[in-house]
């Protein structure tokens, strides 16, 4: 497997590891949610409906997020594949995080925007092998409401516990064996939602890029929650 986060990128722009009917998405947990999840390929119940979840595409910034999953709380990470028409809508139905004067009219709009959305983006620094920050942005999308019933019910098609990987990309860091924690990356590759006219109001800095179409190499990514998976 390769990470090519070493090509130049446009700042926003969602890469992720991807078949033509579905896209991998990553949350880190504790055992006593993942390890349930990845045996029944379903939340268990003491996953809270109720709460918004955030999930993130890009592996290596959920392994910032999740200090490699060594933090408390996100000692599992898990892969998890969903159908690229849920996340689409996902998309389709979300706001800003934050307020952004090319987008919102003004912070009013925003906050109904918010009130009123079941998924939210936020663009943070992409990380490099070593968990750097890079000069563009990793998507993180948050969902709750009518999103997190949808992914939780519709959308998930398959759970793989990644942890091992983690740990294993993480050996080769440790070692200073670039190569090495390269070739254990998954692969990520642009992805264009359908109708990938609406990406561009999620940032507010226009579409991406042309030659950047669906499938084809790239890298990184910016953003807001806080926790692994919620």
């Amino acid at each position: 497997m390769t990470n090519p986060t070493n090509l130049p990128h446009p700042t926003h722009q969602i890469r992720a590891r991807q078949t033509p009917t579905t896209l991998t998405v990553y949350q880190a947990y504790p055992p006593s949610i993942a390890l349930p999840t990845a045996q029944s390929q379903r939340f268990p119940p003491a996953w809270k409906r109720d709460r918004m979840t955030w999930i993130k595409p890009s592996f290596l910034w959920m392994m910032y997020r999740s200090g490699w999953s060594r933090k408390e709380g996100q000692e599992r990470v898990l892969a998890i594949e969903i159908s690229r028409e849920g996340f689409d809508w996902a998309l389709a139905h979300a706001c800003l995080s934050a307020y952004h004067p090319d987008v919102h009219a003004d912070r009013d709009a925003w906050r109904a925007a918010l009130r009123g959305s079941p998924a939210r983006v936020q663009w943070d620094p992409e990380r490099d092998w070593r968990l750097q920050p890079l000069p563009y942005r990793a998507l993180q999308l948050g969902l709750s409401g009518e999103a997190v019933r949808r992914y939780a019910d519709e959308w998930l098609v398959s759970v793989v516990d990644v942890t091992g990987l983690a740990h294993a990309v993480h050996e080769r860091v440790r070692a200073g064996d670039e190569a090495g924690a390269r070739e254990l990356l998954p692969e990520e590759r642009v992805y264009v939602p359908e109708g990938g006219g609406r990406l561009g109001a999620l940032h507010g800095a226009g579409v991406p890029a042309a030659g950047h179409g669906p499938g084809q190499p790239a890298g990184g990514r910016r953003g807001l929650p806080g926790r692994g998976g919620r």
